[in-house]
């Protein structure tokens, strides 16, 4: 197959892919896209240590190779961030370094397949005075290093614009080479184009067959809620996701596309594009939430609202909509239009859809899990944005619960959520189809 590109899609694609991380192309993201590492040709990455010396907080980093890399900051909230290539994490979880100078806490994992990412949260605004790689000696291992330091908001805004100005410059500068005599590349914000009225149904594309997305919420350098126990919410959504697959495959009713398969970090929209390529009729997010009360379990079932249906429902939804930040994804050359997509989105029939399947699935899993009071709740989570395709956010318990934890924990009490999981899914389509009789 012959690929013909346009000096103006060229240019597009160069844009998007420069000025969307603020930071100029390096080797850090050349692996090309999918492709997985050789067993043995990914860094490893071994140790973390944070120490103070005066106003200088300095991060050190071990790991048994040179690596390439790129540092820059990003502002609301204040981050610095880490891009390596693809490298494996032998960090331990229970033991990472939090509130020590000017930094607060951090996270990591795979970014985009090749690039591995660190966010480092700051507590207010820094100046990276250094990054460097310190070669072997007396035994160790190669060792990165940064140091950060206070600065004031002005000098910290002057240095933002001045990266991105570098940015815009090597932007112009690869769109020069590759296409000669090109103009310096302006890129303005798209606006989203208004959706239709008129929604029609969807046809799935296997015969005979339902197609469902579900979709393992968090992952890669988002972990998500971190369990009493330490378990991570991105590993156990992902092997919830993976287990109700199994399921309603078996049934042989149905076709299932998973949002992520793997370890890697999604952005909200990009979970929502996946499932519409693959022209799904339902779209389940599983997640594991906590909260300060750790007697507070159960699972509860969320669709979307304009309204949330109280304030812990409302703070949930807050906090699940700020994956995109945690990642280390700058949002401030954003429109308006862009991320605050969510209600402009909102079909009422769409909603309407949601809420029912929203209900049989309680009506399935109340049988055989333990549910919260007022088990259906509405708030405004990101992901379930689409104006065709009805949507639900599955909070299976709390991994603030010791109790909860251990059941998300086990594959038996997933197998027996997926199955019933499966029941409600059968209803709503069996209701689905005798309206369409009607």
């Amino acid at each position: 197959m012959n690929f013909r590109f346009s000096p103006c899609t060229m240019a597009a694609s160069l844009a998007l892919l420069v000025l969307g991380f603020c930071l100029p192309i390096t080797d850090a993201g050349a692996a090309s896209q999918g492709a997985k590492p050789k067993l043995g040709a990914v860094a490893q990455i071994w140790d973390v240590r944070i120490g103070q010396h005066g106003e200088r907080t300095r991060i050190v980093l071990d790991l048994d190779r040179k690596l390439k890399f790129d540092v820059f900051t990003l502002p609301e909230p204040y981050r610095v961030v880490i891009n390596f290539p693809e490298v494996a994490w032998n960090l331990d979880t229970h033991n990472l370094p939090e509130n020590k100078g000017v930094f607060s806490r951090m996270r990591y994992g795979l970014f985009t397949p090749g690039t591995s990412r660190m966010v480092l949260d700051v507590k207010g605004p820094v100046d990276v005075q250094s990054s460097f790689m310190l070669k072997p000696v007396d035994g160790k291992r190669w060792r990165f290093v940064m140091d950060l330091a206070p600065t004031s908001e002005t000098q910290f805004l002057e240095h933002l614009a001045a990266q991105r100005e570098k940015a815009r410059k090597s932007l112009d500068a690869l769109v020069t080479t590759v296409i000669p005599n090109a103009p310096p590349t302006i890129v303005t914000p798209v606006r989203p184009r208004a959706p239709k009225t008129l929604i029609t149904p969807r046809k799935p594309s296997v015969p005979g067959k339902h197609i469902i997305a579900i979709d393992a919420g968090h992952g890669g350098v988002d972990p998500g809620t971190i369990g009493i126990g330490k378990s991570y919410e991105k590993n156990i959504t992902l092997a919830m996701a993976r287990d109700l697959k199994k399921a309603l495959e078996a049934t042989g009713r149905y076709k299932v596309v998973l949002t992520r398969n793997r370890d890697i970090f999604l952005r909200l929209r990009d979970r929502v594009k996946v499932a519409r390529r693959a022209g799904a009729e339902l779209f389940i997010s599983v997640h594991a939430d906590s909260v300060k009360n750790r007697k507070t379990r159960g699972l509860s079932i969320y669709t979307l609202s304009e309204r949330a249906s109280d304030k812990e429902a409302a703070k949930l939804a807050a906090k699940e909509n700020k994956a995109d930040l945690i990642a280390g994804i700058d949002l401030s050359t954003e429109s308006k239009d862009v991320t605050n997509i969510l209600l402009d989105l909102a079909q009422r029939e769409t909603m309407n859809q949601s809420a029912r399947f929203a209900q049989e699935l309680v009506k399935a899993l109340k049988r055989e899990v333990k549910l919260l009071r007022n088990s259906h709740r509405f708030a405004g989570f990101a992901v379930l944005k689409a104006p065709d395709m009805p949507s639900v956010l599955l909070e299976m318990g709390f991994l603030s619960n010791r109790q909860d934890e251990r059941n998300l924990l086990s594959k038996k009490y997933r197998r027996t959520m997926a199955k019933a999981m499966v029941k409600g899914i059968d209803r709503h389509f069996s209701g689905t189809e005798e309206a369409r009789i009607r």
